[in-house]
C-alpha cells in the first residue's frame, strides 16, 4: 500500500532510484555527506530515527556508524528499495505529520525531507516528541534562498550571464520541480518559519552551517558557492 500524499513521489520513485543509482546526487555526495557524518560519528548516539528515509540511504550511514536506525517514509517504492539494499533494516510506511513515537530516540535526523512535508508545523512537533530528553534533531534542508528560486533555479539573463533570481522570499508555497523524468512537490518556506517552529517545541539550537562542497567539479561548486543550496542545522531537546 502506498500513502497518497499528492506530491508526485510514488509515480517519481522508480525515476528517482534510476537517478541516485549507486553513487547518489551531486548534492549528497559532495556537500552534505562529509558534515552529516561528522555530526553523527563518535558522538555516543544508539538509536536514531530518518525522518523522510526514502531509500534508506541515510539509515545505511548511521548504521555505519554503529547507530541502530528505524526509517519512515510515504512512498511505500521507496521503502521496497531500501528493503532490498539493507535487508534487516527497520522500514515503516507513514508520514511524518501523523507518527507516533514518543521519547524513543537519541537522534532524530532528517535528511532534505523537510521540504517535502506540507504541515510542517506538525511534523516538528512529532520529531521533537520522538526524542528523547537530551537528544538531538539533525536537519540537513535546502535553504529558503534556494527554494525561493524555485523552479526556475539557474538562468542566463541578457548578456549570457548565469543568474539566481530570489522572489517571493516570504510567501510560503508549493514548488512543482522537475528533473531526469522525476516530478515532485517541494516547499518553500522563509527561514524565520523553521526557525520559529523549532523554537517553539523547546529546542535548543546548537549549529547551523551552510556547507561548502568540498571535491566534485568546479563549476557546480561555483555556483554551490554563489548561492548556497543547503544548510545544515543541530537542534538539542532539554533534558
Amino acid at each position: 500500500m502506498t500513502e497518497d500524499v499528492g506530491d508526485g513521489w510514488a509515480a517519481s520513485a522508480a525515476a528517482w532510484i534510476i537517478e541516485q543509482g549507486e553513487d547518489d546526487d551531486y548534492g549528497r555526495r559532495f556537500v552534505l555527506d562529509a558534515p552529516m557524518r561528522a555530526r553523527i560519528e563518535g558522538r555516543g548516539f544508539r538509536n536514531a530515527l530518518d525522518v523522510g528515509c526514502g531509500e534508506g540511504r541515510f539509515c545505511r550511514i548511521m548504521q555505519g556508524a554503529g547507530i541502530r536506525t528505524t526509517g519512515i517514509d510515504p512512498t511505500e517504492a521507496l521503502l521496497v528499495r531500501a528493503r532490498e539494499r539493507d535487508p534487516g533494516g527497520d522500514y515503516r510506511l507513514g508520514r511524518a505529520e501523523t507518527m507516533d513515537f514518543e521519547a524513543s530516540f537519541d537522534l532524530v535526523a532528517s535528511y532534505l525531507s523537510l521540504i517535502d512535508m506540507p504541515d510542517l508545523g506538525a511534523a516538528i512537533a512529532k520529531m521533537a516528541r520522538a526524542l528523547r530528553p537530551g537528544g538531538t534533531l539533525l536537519i540537513a534542508n535546502l535553504t529558503s534562498f534556494n527554494t525561493a528560486g524555485q523552479p526556475d533555479g539557474w538562468t542566463r539573463d541578457r548578456e549570457g550571464e548565469m543568474r539566481f533570481a530570489i522572489d517571493h522570499y516570504m510567501d510560503e508555497r508549493p514548488i512543482w520541480v522537475s528533473w531526469s523524468g522525476i516530478r515532485i512537490q517541494n516547499w518553500h518556506r522563509p527561514l524565520s518559519t523553521y526557525m520559529t517552529l523549532l523554537l517553539g517545541q523547546g529546542l535548543q539550537l546548537r549549529l547551523f552551517v551552510e556547507p561548502e562542497p568540498t571535491g566534485g567539479d568546479p563549476g557546480r561548486n561555483a555556483l554551490h558557492r554563489r548561492v548556497p543550496y543547503f544548510h545544515m542545522m543541530e537542534w538539542q531537546k532539554p533534558a
